[in-house]
């Protein structure tokens, strides 16, 4: 499935499928294809490295990407939005292996603990996943049909996150829980871990 950038300005890849199949070393919920993008501030950074970041969580308002716009990367029609799950610390240092720890058990609490705040659009027989998403934030409803670049949500710092950042993958069913991944790019091109996108 071939998508828009789902946001504007410069954002970071990680856990690309360009490097690895499955992306997240996993297939559980079908993120074999998924791919995550950590919004950037100033000088391409994400929020700045301190002795306190190695030490302690970190309020998600630190970093430069929280409450950044969250855009639809196709024309689809929304089929769930959910934006009730609260926007906890970000984790690095220190406190990134404590919270990895807990992994394990967000997974077998299902697919909201691990997906957060979430929008899903299903277009041509695939649905696409939002995830992260920041509480409360929602511009749209289940039922809406959204055309890319619109406004969905915010990013956020909800659900298995350890800094604010977008999780996309797109699957072939929408029961999260039985479907298979399907591989996306973003026009024509799937870019690599470390890679900085930028869309205006």
């Amino acid at each position: 499935m071939d998508l828009q950038y789902p946001f504007t300005g410069r954002w970071l890849v990680q856990n690309s499928p360009a490097n690895r199949v499955p992306s997240h070393g996993t297939q559980l919920f079908a993120t074999s294809y998924a791919i995550d993008f950590v919004p950037l501030g100033e000088a391409d950074r994400t929020a700045p490295v301190t002795l306190s970041t190695l030490l302690r969580p970190e309020p998600p308002e630190r970093f430069p990407g929280f409450g950044r716009p969250t855009l639809s990367p196709v024309e689809g029609t929304v089929i769930a939005a959910h934006d009730k799950e609260p926007d906890h610390s970000a984790y690095r240092g220190l406190p990134s292996i404590r919270y990895a720890l807990t992994q394990s058990r967000r997974a077998a609490a299902g697919w909201t603990a691990l997906a957060g705040n979430h929008v899903l659009i299903e277009v041509g027989g695939a649905v696409v996943a939002l995830c992260h998403l920041q509480q409360g934030s929602l511009t749209i409803r289940a039922g809406q049909t959204v055309r890319p670049g619109e406004m969905l949500a915010r990013c956020g710092n909800s659900g298995n996150s350890t800094e604010p950042h977008l999780h996309l993958q797109a699957i072939d069913s929408p029961d999260i829980e039985r479907a298979s991944a399907v591989p996306v790019t973003f026009s024509g091109a799937l870019p690599r871990n470390g890679q900085i996108v930028g869309a205006s």
